[in-house]
């Protein structure tokens, strides 16, 4: 996977600390005090301690070590969280555009030594618990992470790591597979014409495909042109077939090598451990040597810069006439001086962050473009870190103009400063960010460490997030203009900026196509007859291989009889607030409490159903009781942990025609920031504001373009929404909410020159919405703080009781159900859902041409609800057929980046992303059916896919979220209890079985959708609808 630079303040968003208090598992000491016992000096299986440091803000204690023969760099946080992590990242700098980082990710991942079976990596999904696997490629590093909560699983997955980093196979059909190769386009007919064809060629052509992402990748290598920050580390898809197999294994020879190691483990397994395994199964293998891959610092410019590029239009875009993006980008200092990264990262979010940041105000507001360039802000991924701030869907003439605002912001910056109220709400922002709980908490560590440590900058010292406060505060207490003068130093007086500027041109595709068709023309213009013979016969021969049912034996797997027979199970207990029915659920939330509301929308009239997700994403962003937006905006980052308001469907899960319909309210604060959370919510629900159509223009401009930006990204969520349309009442909702209908609707609107209309429109949605009739709360909290949280509740209902109005839902059919599953039916409170007996699920395949030079293919067909008997064989199935056939076909052979089935709604889903093939794709889907019917499937096919059903099953849940299950759709500890027990009841007869009766041709209603480029065969094919 290729991955881009991330900004230090999303880093610090995605490091959400998950905490379990020690009284709340029973063990003898805790893993961060059993860490505590090493000394500095001591030897450990072939390492030395070089620090032993505790973190109390995380609640972790770092353990740093060098390896004594290779010099390998170990960080071990031991933590008490049962969701372990292992990490080794490598750093890989390359000085060409081949993508050689990015192929060889992919291919040391295709078998090694000691498992020499093809694609280890993609077989242990199915043979492991695992929280999480992947690799990732960043422009100087490639890391490779997994978690898992079980001991011996960790294990496995270590040794298979480790094999696969230090002594892969390389192959050179692994190479052809994932990198590029010459083929013909049928590879069994020797006459079909010479295409490229390969995983990492085709991921890269969707990569490019996406605006912001190209804009990115120029951006940077503009910003740092003389040495490995000015090449695409993915790979140009261009340039990708440049590279040979020798090369490939040339760099892994030079980069792969423990003395150019990091490895970093986490969680509460002990560290003696992972130590011995990795010295015995690796590092004891190797002998030091200098690794030459030290990224030098970019020589800095006398003279600023200017530079241009090209991109595709966007059809989706609110002004075809505003496409362009200007940005100016400044190199600032070495991200290994942590205290100067920490200042800088703060600086640039008093800059650019929300609607009190001067850079807001002058760029964002004055509506010259539609959002901010798609690079902005601070970025801490490169060896020296870069500011950047521009504008995106601008028209050209106004390029000068947006220049000479950010010079005069800056200006007024160095002049005034910023407000003390501003700075103190995003230190209270960081002390949520570690006081809140995720479960990927190892993950995000591992990620916020990374290019710090790359370039050798101490981890520990980046952990001590209050040191830095502390530092930070002292600096501005010595020093008032502390901050101005890092303004006038990084950006006034700094001639290292870029000004980058990227308008559309419409012959964009055209070019590119052209480009690789040239480059194609030339590689088969140089081949003899038979090297065309050789070709085919390699073609066949990949084939060949890829058909054979692989021997998998070699691979460490758990068995199903590992996994834990029964859930633990989450206690909550239900009351009322005002007459408002509230679900409490006690856990070790660190000192934060959650909130979150369900509204119906039963009573909304049907007219203003597309209207709903731009009520919820504006109505926490125009100002609300004695409030305007902008202090509104500041009262939230000083008092909560954020609000926000989405759009919730939730299917039955024992009627497919049958769902609940509301808007979900969600909110998080400090237990001291109680009392103000509440408030700022009743002053929503009481008095938000409506009137001012400048702020709404600015929502509904970069709201439209996020989601016009987004499809390149996720086309695969879009066509699988697509398809499910006309299966489901849910899925005509879910279209109407978050899909293509979505994004269009939201142009249309950015199209409007007047939104009076809109603005008239908010308030009946509001009326509706937020009634306390039509309302359930939740609360998470630590049980000290729940009847403190209750009375602040209680207090809240009584405040917006006014908005209390008993409506007639829209809709006759109206089922209830009780909230408290043990309550006799109509006893107590319940949740109200529409049931549409009436409806009829019919065939529908849409096409909608896009932009890409790949496809999204998805086909839904409708199946069975959450507690039917088959429900969990189909589930059963999605995994099998997904790891067993789909992937092979879809990736291995067809060359997609990815493809599969899955489960949900009622729904059994077929899926393929950044995928050259289009129909054939459709009828890979329809030969997985018969694949299955046909038997071809062994009894440890069906277990690998019970550990891989198991494994999303059991994926661990945050304080936060425990209890949201039952919460939004009813499904309680009992009946995942029943469901679980038919999971491990699924047998090879029950898969035939459910594949013929639902999934057969004859016995299935199905809807299509694709997103690609234009498509002769669909266009001549009258069944398809052509958007």
């Amino acid at each position: 996977m290729f991955r881009q630079s991330k900004t230090v303040l999303q880093k610090l968003r995605n490091l959400r600390f998950q905490w379990q208090n020690p009284s709340w598992r029973f063990r003898s000491t805790s893993a961060t005090e059993r860490a505590l016992q090493y000394q500095e000096g001591q030897k450990i299986h072939g390492f030395t301690v070089k620090e032993v440091v505790t973190v109390p803000d995380l609640f972790l204690t770092a353990v740093k070590l060098t390896h004594d023969n290779t010099g390998a760099q170990y960080l071990h946080a031991a933590r008490d969280d049962k969701n372990n992590l292992f990490s080794v990242q490598l750093r890989t700098t390359p000085m060409d555009n081949t993508g050689v980082p990015h192929i060889l990710e992919h291919t040391v991942l295709c078998g090694s030594e000691k498992y020499p079976c093809r694609d280890p990596f993609f077989k242990m999904l199915n043979r492991s618990l695992s929280t999480f696997m992947n690799a990732f490629t960043a422009s100087d590093f490639t890391m490779y992470p997994f978690s898992t909560q079980n001991g011996k699983d960790f294990q496995n997955l270590l040794s298979v790591y480790l094999d696969a980093v230090f002594f892969p196979c390389l192959r050179e059909l692994d190479f052809w597979q994932e990198g590029w190769r010459l083929e013909n386009e049928n590879p069994t007919d020797p006459t079909s014409p010479l295409v490229f064809k390969g995983v990492v060629f085709n991921e890269m052509k969707g990569a490019f495909s996406d605006n912001e992402r190209v804009y990115a990748q120029h951006l940077q290598n503009k910003l740092y042109p003389d040495h490995t920050y000015s090449v695409v580390s993915g790979g140009e898809p261009l340039a990708i077939p440049d590279l040979s197999w020798e090369q490939l294994k040339h760099f892994h020879a030079t980069h792969y090598h423990p003395s150019n190691a990091r490895f970093f483990t986490y969680g509460d397994l002990p560290l003696e451990q992972h130590l011995k395994q990795i010295q015995e199964e690796a590092l004891s293998k190797f002998e030091r040597t200098e690794p030459d891959t030290a990224v030098p610092n970019q020589p800095h410019w006398d003279r600023p810069r200017e530079d241009h590029v090209t991109c595709s239009p966007d059809a989706m875009s609110p002004d075809a006439a505003k496409q362009n993006t200007l940005c100016m980008s400044y190199l600032l200092g070495d991200i290994t001086d942590t205290f100067e990264g920490f200042t800088l990262s703060l600086l640039s979010s008093l800059m650019i962050s929300g609607p009190n940041s001067p850079f807001y105000k002058t760029l964002i507001e004055p509506k010259i473009g539609t959002n901010f360039s798609s690079v902005v802000g601070y970025d801490g991924s490169t060896k020296e870190a870069s500011f950047s701030i521009g504008l995106q869907g601008m028209a050209e003439e106004d390029t000068e103009k947006v220049k000479q605002i950010i010079v005069q912001t800056i200006d007024e910056i160095i002049a005034n400063g910023f407000e003390e109220e501003r700075i103190e709400a995003l230190l209270h922002k960081i002390e949520i960010q570690m006081k809140h709980q995720s479960t990927s908490f190892g993950l995000s560590l591992a990620s916020y460490i990374a290019s710090c440590w790359n370039h050798d900058g101490d981890p520990v010292q980046l952990l001590k997030i209050s040191d830095s406060v502390a530092q930070f505060r002292q600096a501005l207490k010595d020093n008032p203009r502390f901050l101005q003068e890092k303004v006038l130093l990084y950006f006034k007086d700094n001639t290292h900026r870029l000004t980058l500027s990227m308008s559309p041109d419409e012959a964009y595709l055209e070019k590119q196509v052209k480009a690789e068709e040239e480059k194609l023309q030339k590689k088969v213009q140089a081949l003899s007859e038979s090297d065309k013979k050789d070709i085919y016969e390699k073609g066949l021969e990949l084939l060949s291989v890829q058909s054979k049912i692989q021997d998998a034996s070699c691979l460490p797997a758990l068995k199903v009889s590992d996994i834990e027979p029964t859930i633990a199970v989450t206690p909550v207990e239900m009351g009322t607030a005002g007459g408002v029915p509230v679900q409490y659920c006690e856990q070790p939330t660190n000192g934060m409490v959650y909130f979150r509301a369900m509204c119906s929308l039963n009573t909304l009239p049907e007219d203003l159903k597309l209207y709903v997700p731009l009520f919820c994403s504006v109505i926490t962003k125009m100002g609300c009781g004695g409030l305007d937006y902008r202090q509104q905006a500041q009262q939230m980052e000083l008092k909560t942990g954020g609000m926000s308001i989405s759009t919730s469907v939730n299917p039955d899960y024992s009627n497919m025609d049958m769902y609940e319909q509301g808007v979900l309210l969600s909110s998080s604060c400090l237990e001291r920031n109680l009392p103000d959370m509440f408030h700022l919510w009743s002053d929503i629900f009481n008095s938000p504001h409506f009137d001012d159509e400048e702020r709404l223009r600015v929502l509904v401009m970069m709201s439209a373009q996020e989601l016009a930006n987004g499809i390149s990204y996720s086309g695969h969520m879009y066509a699988m929404t697509r398809a499910a349309r006309s299966l489901t009442p849910t899925g005509e909702l879910q279209e109407t909410f978050g899909g293509m209908e979505q994004v269009k609707f939201m142009k249309r609107i950015a199209e409007m020159p007047d939104l009076t209309q809109i603005l008239r429109t908010l308030p009946r949605i509001k009326r509706h919405i937020l009634n306390p009739l039509n309302m359930r709360c939740a609360v998470n909290s630590t049980p000290q703080k729940m009847s403190d949280a209750a009375g602040q509740l209680d207090n809240f209902m009584s405040n917006v009781a006014s908005n209390k109005k008993d409506r007639k839902p829209v809709r006759s059919d109206i089922t209830e159900r009780p909230l408290d599953p043990l309550a006799a039916p109509g006893s107590g409170p319940s949740r109200k859902l529409i049931t549409e007996p009436n409806f009829k699920p019919c065939q529908m395949k849409t096409f909608f041409p896009m932009p890409f030079p790949i496809n999204f293919v998805s086909e839904c067909i409708r199946t069975v609800p959450f507690t039917h008997e088959d429900y969990a064989s189909l589930n059963i199935l999605s995994r099998m057929m997904t790891a067993k056939y789909l992937h092979r076909e879809i990736r291995e052979k067809g060359g997609a980046y990815g493809g599969g089935a899955r489960v949900g709604g009622g729904l059994f889903t077929f899926y393929s992303y950044r995928d050259p093939n289009s129909v054939q794709t459709l009828s890979t889907f329809r030969k997985s059916v018969d694949w299955v019917r046909s038997g071809q499937f062994t009894q440890q096919d069906i277990d690998e896919a019970k550990l891989s059903v198991f494994s999303a099953v059991d994926s661990p849940v945050a304080p936060s979220n425990k209890g949201m299950g039952r919460f939004l759709s009813g499904i309680t500890d009992e009946l995942k209890q029943a469901h679980r027990e038919r999971l491990f009841a699924v047998t090879d007869k029950s898969l035939v079985d459910v594949a013929g009766r639902y999934l057969g041709i004859g016995q299935r209603t199905c809807g299509v959708a694709i997103l690609g480029p234009e498509n002769d065969t669909i266009k001549k094919d009258p069944s398809w609808v052509v958007k």
